[in-house]
């Protein structure tokens, strides 16, 4: 009986701190769809995990729980379009890392089946409105394969959004490590083409594969090929049913990767070019989407001016470029909007900025039917905030993530209180 009083008195008091499904009603709020403008004040109705209505003068469903939004702004979830967020808790503890794994070819490492749904830099990341994130492999030229997960779930399975998976390629490059980086032109050059000798061959014998593996299938072989994981993980890639996120910095070699991704026929997005700017009209003739960031760091060149990376977003876009944005970081992944905020303050406009963490990374990722605006039939996937997200003075005041009304409480909070009014 004690221990029944117990769980009882356990549940009664955790249970305001679990986030609730049901019919909501946001009313009198200003709703800022991302692709169909802004309505001043409305309601947005949800139910069974999608929007339901959305609009002026609606009729209240009397199941539904009415949150008052006046004086504040409800925007769709944001998505960080890369990151490694649920596969480490502490960098300098290895213990805590699953993001790397040995060996310079693991595709077939997939980052799903290490995410970390109790991650305490979760909760910390999506009370700033940060809903949905790419998180994924890194190290290593295929480091291995990346999910697309909502930030609330018991399970990565529940987390992961339409099963959508990203093949990672850290493409080759003829950069320096740093100052310490003594080789010559020579070796680097010669360094540069043996990696991307490696990188072909294994993408020729994944062709190979992929062409035995289809006739077989309609009876034109007798049997299949040996089973090799590495080939066999590139086989969705090769056949254009996954995404590749091309991994790319320099300028020469943002162009040596565009010309891979043609001769090679791949559904890709170019991401990290910390020099797209060089060669953004390239980028643009190409048509592939990009994936930017961070913005908040320093030029890859003593000689560019130090606001090179904050413009590059502006500056890709302004070319013709479909661009989203990243944090490609773990605890600071709360901070995407500041990015963008970054972003529209050196030349992207404060739209274009939005959209960069909302509906175009929905279209890279192919989930903007489900994700990136506030559209009838859409995951209720939403917050509602006092300002503009994109200030760092804006506060999320309710948060909803496939439908679930999330508590707006992460470890960030519980110190605030448990320091804000210290006793002896």
């Amino acid at each position: 009986m004690r221990t029944l009083i117990t769980l009882l008195l356990f549940l009664a008091i955790s249970a305001p701190l679990l986030a609730q499904s049901g019919a909501y009603a946001l009313t009198n709020g200003r709703i800022e769809t991302v692709t169909n403008g802004v309505i001043e004040r409305g309601t947005l109705l949800i139910r069974e995990g999608r929007i339901e209505r959305i609009g002026e003068n609606l009729a209240i469903p009397s199941d539904a729980e009415v949150i008052d939004c006046s004086g504040l702004t409800i925007y769709p979830g944001m998505i960080d379009a890369g990151t490694q967020l649920g596969l480490v808790e502490i960098g300098s503890l290895s213990e805590t890392r699953d993001d790397s794994e040995m060996g310079d070819l693991t595709p077939q490492a997939q980052a799903l089946t290490a995410v970390n749904p109790n991650s305490v830099a979760i909760p910390v990341t999506r009370v700033n409105g940060v809903t949905t994130v790419l998180t994924s492999p890194s190290g290593g030229l295929l480091p291995g394969t990346g999910a697309l997960v909502n930030l609330y779930g018991y399970t990565p399975e529940q987390m992961n959004v339409a099963g959508v998976h990203v093949l990672r390629i850290n493409f080759p490059g003829r950069g320096r490590g740093g100052w310490w980086d003594h080789r010559t032109d020579e070796e680097v050059e010669e360094e540069w083409r043996s990696r991307m000798d490696k990188l072909d061959e294994v993408w020729d014998r994944a062709e190979t594969y992929a062409r035995i593996d289809s006739a077989w299938s309609v009876g034109g072989e007798k049997r299949l090929p040996e089973y090799v994981p590495v080939i066999e993980a590139l086989l969705p890639a090769i056949r254009r049913e996954m995404l590749v996120m091309v991994e790319v910095n320099q300028a020469s070699d943002i162009d040596s990767a565009i010309a891979w991704v043609q001769r090679r026929n791949l559904r890709a997005v170019l991401s990290g070019l910390r020099e797209g700017w060089r060669c953004a009209d390239k980028i643009a003739a190409s048509g592939i989407p990009c994936i930017v960031g961070q913005v908040l760091t320093t030029p890859s060149r003593g000689s560019d001016r130090y606001d090179k990376p904050y413009a590059n977003p502006g500056l890709l876009r302004k070319a013709g470029v479909q661009v989203a944005l990243r944090t490609n970081d773990v605890e600071n992944v709360r901070n995407l909007p500041f990015q963008a905020g970054f972003a529209a303050a050196y030349g992207m406009s404060r739209e274009d900025a939005l959209r960069a963490v909302t509906i175009e990374p929905a279209r890279i990722f192919g989930v903007d039917s489900l994700l990136g605006s506030l559209e009838v039939g859409k995951q209720a996937t939403l917050f509602v905030a006092d300002g503009d997200p994109l200030e760092p003075s804006t506060s999320v005041r309710h948060l909803f993530i496939n439908g679930w009304n999330v508590p707006l409480k992460s470890r960030h909070t519980d110190l605030y209180d448990e320091f804000l009014n210290r006793t002896p």
